[in-house]
């Protein structure tokens, strides 16, 4: 079998063989098959730049409705913690491709759970978070603003919820068939789209909870 043949369930390629070696078309073969993922994450930005511009629109006095401002329901500080509980799970996310480019299957899971649990405490973090604002009177629907504060806050909740179930479905799948071709082409699109929920977060963090408490 030629070393470019990708099947399902060849063993990912030794320490001599890299996973972005060109073949005789010159293209790279990881990039190509991440080109698609690429696509996805750019509409993903289209949908998180049109819920930052609406922020923006909507943090004009006239948007609280006599409501909580952004001073009253973004903490800088708690946001802070936030964003260090995210950034120590996507460090941990890339141990787990250390490990795989070293093929070492168990630590690379060990890794894997580790960034799931801290992800999971995030989403803890943010479901925590939300619940206060609700009950200190601060529904979505109390103002044109809160609206919008808890629809950023929960689209961003709702991709970190899916990317851990995708880490979830990695384990199993990293437990059952190792470090196959398709297995490690899955385990690098979730590490970009982890990394870009981190990104995504820095953004957050800095126009809803740093410029909301000034």
């Amino acid at each position: 079998m030629s070393s470019y043949d990708w099947g399902l369930h060849d063993p990912v390629p030794g320490p001599q063989t890299r996973l972005w070696d060109e073949a005789d078309h010159e293209h790279d073969l990881m990039s190509t098959r991440l080109f698609g993922f690429w696509l996805y994450m750019l509409s993903d930005s289209l949908i998180f730049a049109a819920l930052f511009t609406a922020y923006e629109v909507l943090t004009f006095p006239m948007s609280f409705a006599g409501g909580p401002t952004p001073r009253d329901v973004a903490s800088p500080i708690y946001g802070y913690a936030e964003t260090i509980v995210l950034f120590t799970s996507v460090l941990a996310y890339g141990m787990v491709m250390v490990n795989l480019k070293k093929e070492r299957t168990r630590p690379a899971m060990a890794w894997l759970a580790l960034s799931l649990a801290i992800g999971l405490g995030f989403i803890g973090m943010e479901y925590h978070e939300l619940h206060d604002v609700a009950l200190a009177g601060g529904p979505p629907q109390r103002s044109g603003f809160l609206s919008i504060f808890w629809a950023i806050v929960v689209v961003h909740g709702v991709h970190l919820a899916i990317g851990l179930l995708w880490m979830v479905v990695m384990l199993v799948q990293i437990a059952r068939q190792g470090f196959t071709q398709l297995v490690t082409y899955r385990l690098a699109n979730l590490k970009v789209y982890w990394l870009y929920q981190g990104l995504i977060w820095t953004f957050v963090y800095t126009f809803v909870y740093l410029r909301g408490s000034i």
